[in-house]
């Protein structure tokens, strides 16, 4: 029990279950759309659907990022000037421990974002027939290099500082060494959480609207043979009424 009690006290909280939710779903939902980007592969079915999974994954992260917890917020993490010299510092050799995202990652973190919205939104444009199929997949194969780049970046880190990102952003805790954690009270916690959930809720209303089977798979294929199901029968009234 002693054991127990003193590694809580060792650890503080830093990513709240929404933002370890998010994260990870959004690496689940950028593998099934690239593994199954191919006409041929037995999961091409579902390459839509994971398009729509990542769509509601962004509007959710934008609106986490200003009623998240602290180390959530766009607020905390989003520090242009600090960039430079958190690399020099790095450089230098002097690797300074961040509880949240340093400045660098919180750039790589706005990137990584913002590709992920251009690789979706093109592929949105095309299931409107406005979309460029070869700017989608080189826009992909960029975004693709981004993560690459954000895996490495988080190897060397937690080599660096001997943190284990990775962990972290799995039990959503860190060891404290002196920090002092950030407390906030138990109500904005659940309104936030509340908030999330209609966040994702509406978003998910919104996207059917527009496309009622999108979270289902094939349902591109179901919905063009339904058009033209849908053409053919008003011709085909077209026509009897001319006779």
């Amino acid at each position: 029990m002693a054991n127990s009690t003193q590694s809580v006290a060792a650890t503080l909280s830093v990513w709240d279950a929404p933002t370890r939710l998010f994260h990870w779903s959004l690496v689940g939902a950028i593998a099934l759309a690239f593994v199954s980007s191919e006409e041929g592969s037995p999961l091409a079915a579902w390459h839509m659907v994971a398009g729509w999974v990542v769509a509601v994954l962004i509007i959710f992260r934008l609106c986490w990022g200003f009623i998240g917890n602290a180390h959530a917020r766009f607020a905390n993490f989003v520090r242009p000037g600090a960039v430079v010299p958190h690399v020099r510092a790095l450089i230098a050799g002097r690797v300074q421990r961040s509880i949240g995202h340093n400045p660098l990652g919180g750039l790589a973190m706005l990137a990584l974002l913002a590709g992920t919205a251009a690789v979706t939104w093109t592929g949105i444009g095309m299931t409107m027939g406005g979309g460029d199929e070869e700017w989608h997949e080189a826009l992909a194969f960029a975004l693709l290099g981004l993560i690459v780049v954000h895996v490495v970046g988080v190897v060397v880190m937690s080599v660096l500082t001997h943190d284990n990102l990775a962990r972290a952003m799995v039990t959503g805790r860190k060891p404290a060494l002196g920090a002092i954690p950030v407390r906030e009270p138990r109500s904005r916690r659940a309104l936030a959480n509340i908030a999330a959930l209609a966040i994702v809720g509406l978003s998910v209303f919104g996207i059917t609207r527009y496309d009622r089977d999108a979270f289902l798979p094939g349902s591109r294929e179901g919905a063009q043979h339904g058009e033209h199901r849908i053409l053919a029968h008003h011709h085909a009234g077209q026509t009897d009424d001319e006779d």
